[in-house]
């Protein structure tokens, strides 16, 4: 097998495994999904880690990592896992037990196995790197990751199982690890895999959406009818049943028709789900209603299963949308907008603490949804929200927006249910009770700073406790893992690439900066954050392709690009890129997003290219990639805009740390840290 077929191959198991961890480890562990990117942080961490274990001359096959990878998949299919949701300052939606060790105890262990399975692909790509010329190896590194990105948003569109991802992974391994340790390679991953296939004997109401594992199953409704549980990665998300039997059951979700001063004609539900909230719309005889639901694999649930057949009506028209990209792009207007319990449980990929729905509850959104008001119209929404603190938020957002109270039916007793009602105007809605603040309540969220979930003034400078103290173990763990990997003959030779590893740092928080731009601008769906990461991979690999064929600027001059891009993206409000057309939206973000992202990367990739040790290069430089995903968290403090300048920061950091003497004149003077 060619080198570059090689690597291609390497670099595709590489990404494809690193989703794999990410969606079934989420899964797997209950609350994991809303702590994903600490499974990011410790891919970033392994590959980074292969790297730099590739530059020992004497070594074996990486078959710890197979070893690895059956510990975690046994341990976790065996043992039930949970991490511990018991905190007042960060709300998750999920059932009220709380089980399993401390979240500081959890995300550790989780974290360093990922890394330990990850270095494995990492070597792999690692000796590739070392035998071809610098920017071709990356070239064909940004290729497979292309591949392994596609490969995987089609197991996600066909609802492909867990058992299909890693079969993908087994045949990729037995292909790179070849000789003698092939029968013991091949021994592994049967075992692993046999750990996915055991599920499927005799598994029913099972499936996989692009977001959760799904597991339904049905019992009676106490009326000699059937309703449908439905559990979503081990909790418990929607219940399907019949609208008469949901509102003798639970009256609170007649309430938005209650308080209206007319009847509703055109009806707006996002959060569709199973269709629930639909039929108890059609109940009230409405002339439409709009159904948004972002999962289309419970929509599909909910079309062949819902009891009431709510989807079959004529007067419904289907949404496979995130409800704010809905809004943004719809001009219709409604008598009714109605929020029904759109509690996503896991993060957008990439992002720390950005839920699906963090940008529905932002006090930009709620001004979205009013202006599609029609004359008399009304806007609600509803939810166990847990604490008080979120129920005033909320109540807040809207009296701000609408410029006055909303009708609120509260309950505190049930985990804070609460019911808000607001009319366009206060004579349009027709209340018991209104809602009123116990002292200052908690400032609405923005689109800057979208974190619904998170209360005021928590932790250090706005950061959760729980979050620096997982963030604080995990550098730690990290500083020993890298100081055992690398050694102290590499260590002269990391510090060579000092500046790289700044690039990495910095790298991260733009690309987290851009995801959540396009979730913002586009929608917070599947479809669109797997377009924004091939797309960034798409104008790295077009950065490297400049870079290798044409004359690029001296280095001082691309970074008085880039930051000018940077200052260009500063001052450019998401508003006003919110007001735009589709069409011009989409070319405004992408030169916004893009051009940054050119510019660093044609900084990388000459750098890259004059460097002596490529392979540990490139491993520093993705060791920094690590510790900017921890840098993220920032963003809870400061908001998403200020991460541009900290990025701005520290690309002036590595500019000035960038070593004035040639890599090789450098080497030539410490041959003892020279790595062939």
């Amino acid at each position: 097998m060619s080198i570059p077929v090689r690597l291609v191959l390497a670099s595709t198991l590489m990404l494809f495994l690193e989703l794999s961890l990410i969606r079934w480890s989420g899964a797997q562990v209950v609350h994991l999904s809303y702590f994903s990117n600490f499974i990011l942080l410790g891919s970033f961490l392994g590959i980074g880690l292969g790297f730099l274990r590739a530059n020992r001359s004497k070594r074996r096959q990486p078959f710890y990592s197979l070893v690895a990878l059956l510990a975690f998949v046994g341990f976790l299919s065996r043992f039930p896992v949970a991490v511990n949701r018991d905190q007042e300052s960060v709300i998750y939606f999920t059932s009220l037990s709380t089980s399993g060790p401390p979240i500081w105890v959890t995300l550790p262990v989780i974290f360093l196995a990922v890394a330990a399975i990850m270095a494995g692909p990492g070597e792999l790509v690692a000796d590739c790197f070392s035998q071809l010329p610098r920017l071709d190896a990356y070239r064909f590194d940004l290729i497979g990751s292309l591949i392994g990105i596609a490969a995987f948003t089609i197991c996600a569109f066909t609802g492909a199982p867990p058992l299909v991802w890693f079969l993908l992974v087994a045949t990729l391994f037995v292909v790179l690890l070849s000789g003698a340790g092939r029968v013991v390679t091949i021994t592994l991953l049967a075992a692993t895999v046999a750990m996915f296939a055991y599920p499927l004997i005799n598994a029913t109401g099972v499936f996989w959406s692009p977001y959760y594992r799904v597991t339904t199953f049905a019992q009676s409704d106490g009326n000699n009818g059937t309703e449908w549980q439905i559990y979503v990665n081990g909790i418990p998300h929607q219940r399907l049943t019949t609208a008469a039997t949901r509102i003798e059951q639970e009256p609170f979700y007649d309430e938005p028709y209650r308080r209206v001063t007319k009847p509703p004609e055109q009806v707006l539900i996002v959060g569709a789900g199973t269709g629930t909230d639909v039929s108890i719309a059609l109940s009230h005889g409405v002339a439409h209603v709009d159904a948004v639901e972002i999962d289309p694999r419970l929509l599909r649930f909910g079309k062949e299963h819902n009891p009431d057949r709510a989807y079959d009506d004529p007067r419904v028209t289907v949404y496979v949308n995130d409800g704010r990209a809905f809004l943004e792009r719809t001009d219709k207007k409604y008598d009714l907008i109605l929020f029904a319990l759109p509690d996503s449980l896991t993060l957008v990929s990439g992002a720390s603490a950005l839920r699906l729905e963090s940008y529905l509850f932002t006090e930009e959104a709620i001004q979205s949804a009013r202006e599609h008001l029609a004359p008399g119209g009304a806007f609600s929404m509803y939810n166990y929200y847990r604490e008080q603190w979120l129920v005033d938020r909320l109540g807040n957002t809207l009296a701000t927006t609408f410029g006055h109270s909303p009708c609120l039916l509260s309950s505190p007793e049930a985990i804070s249910l609460a019911v808000f009602v607001v009319g366009a105007t206060p004579a349009d809605q027709r209340c018991e009770t209104t809602w009123a603040a116990n002292g200052t309540p908690p400032k609405p969220s923005t689109d800057d700073r979208p974190f619904l979930y998170v209360a005021e003034d928590t932790g250090l400078l706005g950061i959760p406790t729980i979050y620096l103290a997982a963030i604080g173990l995990i550098m730690l763990f990290s500083v020993l893992a890298i100081g055992l990997a690398g050694g102290v003959g590499q260590a002269r030779t990391m510090w060579l690439y000092r500046d790289l590893f700044l690039l990495g740092v910095a790298f991260m928080l733009l690309e987290t900066k851009n995801v959540t731009g396009f979730a913002l601008y586009f929608g917070t769906t599947w479809l669109v954050n797997a377009l924004v990461f091939a797309g960034v991979l798409v104008a790295v690999l077009a950065a490297v392709e400049i870079t290798r064929r044409f004359r690029t600027p001296p280095l001082r001059l691309m970074y008085f690009v880039l930051f000018g891009s940077l200052a260009l993206a500063w001052l450019v409000p998401a508003s006003w890129v919110l007001s735009l057309p589709f069409p011009a939206r989409l070319v405004v973000a992408i030169v916004l997003a893009f051009l940054p992202i050119m510019a660093a990367n044609i900084i990388f990739a000459k750098r890259f290219e004059s460097s002596v040790h490529p392979v540990t290069a490139f491993g520093i430089n993705l060791l920094g990639a690590m510790i900017g995903g921890c840098l993220e968290y920032a963003a809870l403090a400061t908001g998403y805009r200020w991460l541009l300048v900290i990025c701005a920061c520290l690309y002036l950091a590595a500019y000035l740390i960038t070593p004035r003497r040639s890599d090789r004149r450098m080497a030539l003077e410490s041959p003892a840290d020279a790595v062939s």
